[in-house]
């Protein structure tokens, strides 16, 4: 095992673990930015965010939205692949000692792609084709447009997961080093953000928090892959290069 210029062990035990750990980072970031993208302009019309033209329950004339609205979940599902691969690579980058967090962080991170994966493929896959084809039955609490329904619960959950996963994460990340140490709190205020956020809208409105949390959540786990991701591919590429 190689042996860094700080004395400890490497944290990487093979070539590959640092290759897909850069590829990976870097995947993760830019699918995350164009993801982003797509969905800002996907304007909502209905839920808290919606500021006119808003539609009301049981939202079942929204086929003129596809495919505009549903354009970033075709991103989000691989770009979620691309995270669980990431976290993979944080786990392998962890000294020994740390791996009971990264190992935690990764099956946090793992429930969350599932959870979120399952919840856009249903509905880029269900949604839109029941639409046309008028078969409504039950179609009201799947649709993305209720506020109350799956869709948003399930985001809630899947991006709740997916900043613990980040909590768990942090601690694999060292204190002295400046690069990592920024990659720790950057984990850690995610966490944070998103405790506080969802306490706070809970208070303020109880069980109908809408899609207030998920907004808040969401935005600021993707703005974690895209930071985070940049920042790692940068201390991966670092071990590539010492291996060599």
């Amino acid at each position: 095992m190689a042996v860094n210029n700080k004395g400890n062990t490497s944290k990487f035990t093979t070539p590959n673990s640092s290759l897909v750990g850069f590829y990976s980072a870097i995947t993760t970031a830019a699918l995350t930015v164009v993801t982003f993208a797509l969905a800002i302009i996907a304007i909502p019309i209905s839920g808290a965010n919606c500021a006119e033209g808003c539609i009301d329950y049981p939202y079942l004339d929204t086929i003129s939205q596809y495919p505009r609205d549903f354009l970033w979940m075709y991103l989000a599902i691989p770009m979620l692949l691309a995270y669980v691969a990431f976290m993979v690579s944080i786990h392998f980058y962890a000294n020994e000692e740390k791996k009971i967090f990264s190992q935690i962080g990764l099956l946090f991170a793992a429930m969350s792609a599932l959870i979120l994966i399952v919840d856009y493929f249903i509905q880029v896959s269900v949604i839109p084709i029941s639409l046309m084809h008028g078969e409504t039955d039950g179609l009201a609490a799947l649709i993305q447009y209720n506020v109350h329904g799956v869709f948003i619960a399930l985001e809630d959950l899947g991006y709740l997961l997916m900043s613990l996963s980040f909590l768990f994460m942090a601690a694999v990340f060292s204190q002295k080093d400046r690069l990592e140490s920024a990659i720790r709190w950057i984990f850690i205020i995610a966490f944070i953000l998103a405790i506080v956020s969802l306490a706070a809208i809970s208070i303020n409105f109880g069980l109908d928090r809408k899609d207030r949390f998920e907004v808040i959540v969401l935005s600021v786990d993707w703005l974690v892959l895209i930071i985070n991701g940049i920042l790692l591919s940068r201390v991966f590429r670092k071990h590539m290069k010492t291996r060599r």
